[in-house]
């Protein structure tokens, strides 16, 4: 056995079997070793962020990480977008960027770079792989750290992975969670009992079906509002969950919301602030006399947190059947193609159990609320703000839920960053279906602008936001997926229905 085998057998081994990879000669080893493992599967993304964007995407749906296999420093430049977006969402992520031969390195070739530094910009755990003998215990530690709830990266030098290894086996470690702590929970009890107005403020797997239904036991009990944080990593949601409040982006809205409440109790959640600074506009969107109350750790089970809490206030059993929401689907509207309108119809006709991977920005704010008593869904958004995470979370949560629909609501811009996930959805046959905002503009640009006080975009500034007339078709078509367009909400939902029904990738242009 060769070092590549000990780290494909070793990432095996603790439940990895999932490689995401656009290699290169530094890698090949390691290619060759994939094949050595039955039962580890390897997917092609034709683009570095499309790697480590379905790898999130996968790690969002199975709290796992996949593989990802990158080629030296450049490579990991590629993918470093949605690794950002990745950490940002606590996925664990495990990936291996070949290095050059150590012996090799002194050169300086073409491709050379300082790559652990890049990496720590991405990741919670690195490291540089010094001997072949230990690159089975270096993975076993890289997926601990990515068991975290983290990006591990490891760099392997391409003569370490040719080198004949031992036969000494390493084994991961699974994480050690804290317990609850009695303290927080007992002082959030008293608060919520208090008689003040009250908001439960959720996060990460806090977002989950049997933390949330806790959350609707303290709610039944204490009449407080449940609020979730603008950017959830993985929401359950729809009939049979409770109302969840989503903190609004922009920072007005936000701090109206907020203003409301003289306690925040805060479990996975981190206190809200604004995306950018704005002048005159507060960095913490909290004031100084509004209570708050941390009770995780960041290292527990929150369902158990949260049971924990929903015992303290002497919660029913059950939720009250007013705080779970009712099943209702939204009519579907007529008309030329609006924002609110493909919201509407998305909402009508997703059908249960789908993934919905949202990342259409300006076009689906009403989304959310329309949304809310669909059948239950999952609701995976843009955690770190890097542009163009929705196609290949898409594929990763394709890959993940195979028996699942997933639809990636997506807007135009932003689906440019990493068109080539449609690659892999055709590829691996994936039943993704992407509804594309064909607004052709970069609106959030603009939106950001009216806030400088310029609403009449002068030209370079307009050259800047135009995206031109972009044949989304043609491109959906020419990965050999299905394409069609449409301008109208009777044609979307005509259209939406089909591709739900068929087997495989579909694209659909929502023309705006």
């Amino acid at each position: 056995m060769n070092g590549a085998e000990r780290v494909v057998s070793t990432a095996f081994q603790s439940g990895v079997d999932l490689c995401f990879a656009n290699p290169g000669t530094t890698e090949l080893p390691l290619v060759v070793a994939l094949d050595t493992v039955p039962g580890m599967k390897a997917v092609l993304g034709l683009f570095e962020g499309v790697c480590t964007g379905a790898a999130d995407g996968y790690a969002r749906m199975l709290d796992r990480p996949a593989l990802v296999l990158l080629h030296l420093g450049p490579g990991l430049a590629n993918g470093l977008s949605n690794l950002h977006n990745a950490r940002r969402a606590g996925s664990p992520v495990l990936t291996v960027v070949g290095e050059h031969a150590t012996w090799h390195r002194v050169f300086d070739p073409p491709l050379a770079m300082d790559i652990e530094s890049l990496a720590k910009t991405g990741s919670s755990w690195q490291k540089t792989s010094s001997k072949a003998d230990e690159l089975g215990l270096d993975t076993a530690d890289a997926i601990t750290a990515a068991l975290q709830g983290g990006v591990a990266t490891l760099i392997i030098p391409y003569d370490l992975q040719m080198k004949p290894v031992g036969s000494t086996e390493a084994s991961h470690r699974n994480p050690q969670l804290d317990p609850v702590e009695t303290g927080p929970v007992e002082t959030a009890a008293s608060l919520l009992m208090s008689g003040r107005k009250c908001a439960l403020v959720l996060g990460g797997k806090a977002l989950r079906k049997t933390a949330l239904i806790q959350a609707a036991r303290i709610r039944t009990k204490c009449r407080c509002d449940l609020l979730a944080e603008n950017f959830p990593a993985h929401m359950e949601r729809g009939a049979g969950f409770p109302e969840v409040k989503r903190i609004p982006y922009l920072p007005e809205m936000a701090m109206d919301l907020l203003s409301g409440y003289e306690v925040f109790i805060f479990a996975g959640a981190q206190e809200p602030i604004s995306f950018f600074g704005y002048e005159g506009v507060p960095g913490s969107l909290l004031k100084d006399q509004q209570k708050r109350l941390h009770i995780d750790t960041g290292r527990q089970h929150f369902e158990e947190v949260l049971l924990a809490l929903a015992e303290a206030v002497s919660a029913p059993k059950n939720p009250a059947t007013e705080d779970l929401l009712p099943a209702g689907r939204q009519g579907i509207p007529s008309g030329e193609l609006t924002g609110d309108r493909i919201c509407s119809v998305i909402a009508a006709l997703q059908p249960e159990h789908a993934i919905v991977v949202e990342e259409a920005i300006t076009s689906s704010l009403m989304y959310y609320p329309l949304s809310a008593s669909a059948p239950p869904h999952s609701l995976l958004t843009l955690t770190g703000g890097s542009l163009g995470q929705g196609p290949p979370c898409a594929v990763g949560a394709a890959l993940a839920c195979p028996d699942r629909r997933v639809i990636n609501f997506q807007a135009d811009g932003a689906a440019l960053f990493t068109l080539q996930s449609l690659g892999t959805q055709a590829r691996e046959s994936l039943n993704v279906t992407t509804l594309v905002c064909s607004n052709r503009s970069y609106d959030i640009l603009k939106l950001e602008m009216s806030r400088l006080g310029v609403f009449e975009l002068p030209e370079n500034a307009a050259r800047l936001t135009d995206l031109g007339r972009i044949d989304w078709v043609k491109i959906g078509e020419g990965f050999s997926i299905p394409s069609v367009s449409v301008t109208t909400s009777e044609e979307l939902a005509r259209e939406l229905k089909r591709s739900l029904e068929a087997e495989g990738p579909n694209l659909i242009e929502m023309v705006l």
